[in-house]
C-alpha cells in the first residue's frame, strides 16, 4: 500500500490523516478526533468508556477502525487506530459532547433530505444544481453533468436487469468502458488530473463529459473512442486533459 500521511485541520485543530492510494480513501486518527470533540484529559480511557456504553459500536470496532502507521507525539511512526469518513461519522454519534452535536444535527438533516429525495427524485437534481452552482460550475456544464447522471442511471438499470448487482461489478464495467474510449483506467485518468477522492466526472471538461455520456449511452466505449480520435484529428488537440475543476475554473477567471 502506498502510504501518504499528513496532518489536517479539524475545527482549527490538527489531526493525523492517511491517504489510502489503493482504495482512494482518507483515514483519520480516531484518537485525535475524539480528543477534539470530547475535550477529555484521558482520551484513551474515554474511548474505552465510549465503547463499553455502546455494545454495537464495540462489536463493530474492528470493522470501523484500521491500525495505520502515523507520526506519534514523540515524532516516531506508530500504528494507531484510524477510520475513514463513514467510520468517523459513526464514532461521532457515540460522543455525548456539545462539540459533537453540530455533526449529529448535520447527519440528521442529510438523512431527512435523502428520504425526501427518495419520495421525490426531482429534489435530488435541484440539490445537485444548487451545489454545483455554489462551487462555481457554469450552467451549461451542470446541465451536461446532470444529463450524464441520468444516462449513468439508465446504464446501471440495464446492468441490473442482466443480473449485475454488486457495486464492485459496476466499478469493473465502468472502468472497462472508460478504458475503451480514453485509453486509460479510471485510476490513471484521475492521476492525470491530480485527483484523489474527488469525483472524476466532476473534473471533466464539457467535451470530456459529452464523450463519456456517449460511451455510456452506447453501452461501450468504441463509438466514443472514434469520436474522440476524430475530434483530436480535426482540432489537433488532446481531448483527455490533465485539467481538473480547479484548473478549469482558474482558466475562466483569467479570461
Amino acid at each position: 500500500m502506498n502510504k501518504k500521511s499528513k496532518t489536517q485541520l479539524f475545527q482549527n485543530q490538527n489531526i493525523r490523516a492517511h491517504w489510502d492510494e489503493e482504495n482512494e480513501k482518507w483515514f483519520f486518527s480516531v484518537q485525535d478526533i475524539v480528543q477534539i470533540l470530547s475535550e477529555s484529559n484521558n482520551v484513551k480511557q474515554y474511548i474505552k468508556k465510549m465503547r463499553s456504553r455502546n455494545t454495537e459500536l464495540n462489536t463493530n470496532w474492528g470493522t470501523i477502525c484500521t491500525p495505520l502507521e502515523m507520526i506519534a507525539a514523540d515524532g516516531k511512526k506508530r500504528k494507531i487506530q484510524a477510520a475513514n469518513t463513514e467510520g468517523i461519522l459513526r464514532i461521532i454519534q457515540s460522543i455525548p459532547s456539545p462539540k459533537a452535536e453540530p455533526f449529529k444535527l448535520w447527519l440528521a438533516k442529510v438523512g431527512a433530505e435523502r428520504i425526501s429525495e427518495t419520495e421525490d427524485p426531482e429534489l435530488a437534481f435541484d440539490r445537485a444544481m444548487a451545489t454545483y452552482l455554489k462551487k462555481g460550475y457554469s450552467k451549461s456544464w451542470i446541465n451536461q453533468r446532470l444529463k450524464s447522471i441520468e444516462i449513468r442511471k439508465d446504464l446501471t438499470d440495464e446492468w441490473q436487469q442482466r443480473g449485475i448487482k454488486k457495486s464492485l461489478e459496476y466499478a469493473i464495467l465502468t472502468d472497462e468502458i472508460t478504458k475503451a474510449w480514453t485509453g486509460k483506467s479510471i485510476k490513471n485518468y484521475k492521476k492525470l488530473k491530480g485527483l484523489k477522492q474527488e469525483n472524476l466526472r466532476d473534473n471533466m471538461s464539457n467535451l470530456e463529459l459529452v464523450l463519456n455520456m456517449l460511451a455510456k449511452a452506447s453501452k461501450g466505449g468504441g463509438v466514443a473512442q472514434k469520436a474522440r480520435l476524430e475530434i483530436e484529428k480535426q482540432t489537433g488537440k488532446k481531448v483527455i486533459g490533465g485539467k481538473n475543476f480547479q484548473n478549469l475554473l482558474e482558466g475562466k477567471r483569467d479570461e
